[in-house]
């Protein structure tokens, strides 16, 4: 029987995206049978019965950065996203490294990030094996990491949305016609060249899904207001499973201009309920999109919303459908089953 530990220390906030990744994925592993495998899952306190009672559960602990785990020995060790601090302390134990996104490389410049890069070089020279969710963070790996012979697989992650049947419509939503977009909302996101799109078409709000309170959703709001459209923007905050069912059933699109994507999971959620599609052409963004979105090559508003309204007249019934086939082959179960497999090999 060989010994696997999950490092899930991310699910302490299980909506954020690595909250997310993790929550999926153990739940597919618990449905999956794998007899040669003895799986512990490293979780936070308040999450150890994320996967049912019976869970083999190692309690996450801060202390653990400093005193590494020294339980029961690990023949493989995962970690689940790139800036864990919580790594096996003997050699012995292999390690897969899975790697998200290089949006680092993005967001510094010198020695900030020459600074990460050397501390993910680091982990990457500890890993057996290295998994990535993309092709296009494969080939960020690649270009700016040493990883020898080490062999990266290509692991796409699968569709996070639990469906809904008639889910209710939510309280805050008292208008029709509007686009919806969700994530963290933060510069990356880069939700502020939306605004535009409601100057263009007056009967138009935006529903912006996600935590509400920071920096950048207020400087959203004051630019809204400068542009005179802040009555037909909506920052709900975060939202209920059901509310984003409901929000994808019933938008007129979902727009997700986004800089640095390592693969962007509300895209396959939008495609899968057969919304319309609108992306930024950046990063891993084409990749998970395909070819049945529409694409921003630019954020300057007279483009942006020429892409939008050519979209429309172009998206019918069969696009749909289109799109509906592309996302289901994002699929947990398939990525859970791939994981297994690498567990098995190393």
């Amino acid at each position: 029987m060989k010994n696997i530990l999950l490092e899930m220390e991310k699910l302490k906030n299980p909506n954020s995206g690595l909250g997310q990744f993790c929550l999926h994925l153990g739940k597919q592993f618990q449905q999956i049978p794998h007899p040669n495998l003895e799986i512990d899952y490293y979780l936070p306190g308040s999450q150890k019965s994320a996967f049912g009672e019976e869970t083999r559960f190692i309690k996450h602990s801060p202390l653990h950065k400093f005193f590494p785990y020294r339980g029961k020995h690990h023949k493989v060790w995962h970690c689940l996203h790139q800036n864990s601090a919580y790594l096996p302390l003997s050699k012995e134990t292999k390690l897969i490294l899975t790697i998200h996104d290089l949006n680092f490389m993005e967001k510094y410049k010198s020695i900030k990030r020459t600074i990460k890069l050397a501390g993910l070089q680091k982990k990457v020279d500890r890993a057996d094996a290295i998994t990535v969710i993309s092709h296009f963070t494969e080939k960020m790996v690649r270009q700016h990491l040493k990883t020898g012979s080490k062999p990266i697989y290509v692991i796409p992650n699968g569709n996070t949305l639990e469906m809904v049947e008639d889910p209710a419509k939510p309280d805050f939503v008292q208008f029709h016609e509007f686009i919806f977009t969700l994530g963290i909302i933060s510069k990356k996101k880069n939700f502020h060249v939306l605004l535009p799109l409601l100057e263009a078409n007056p009967h138009l709000h935006l529903v912006i899904g996600g935590n509400n309170q920071g920096e950048y959703a207020a400087e959203i709001i004051a630019m809204a207001k400068k542009l005179k459209v802040e009555d037909r923007l909506h920052l709900p905050g975060t939202l209920k499973n059901e509310e984003k069912s409901w929000l994808y059933q019933n938008c007129k699109a979902f727009v997700f201009p986004s800089l640095t994507e390592g693969f962007g999971l509300p895209v396959i959620e939008a495609m899968s309920m057969g919304a319309p599609v609108f992306l930024s052409n950046r990063t891993s963004l084409p990749e998970v999109g395909g070819p049945e979105a529409f694409y921003w090559p630019d954020f300057d508003p007279k483009s942006m919303c020429k892409v939008f309204e050519e979209g429309m007249e172009a998206f019918d019934s069969a696009r749909a459908e289109r799109s509906k086939k592309w996302a289901s082959q994002f699929s947990w179960e398939a990525a859970a089953r791939a994981y297994l497999k690498i567990y098995e090999e190393i």
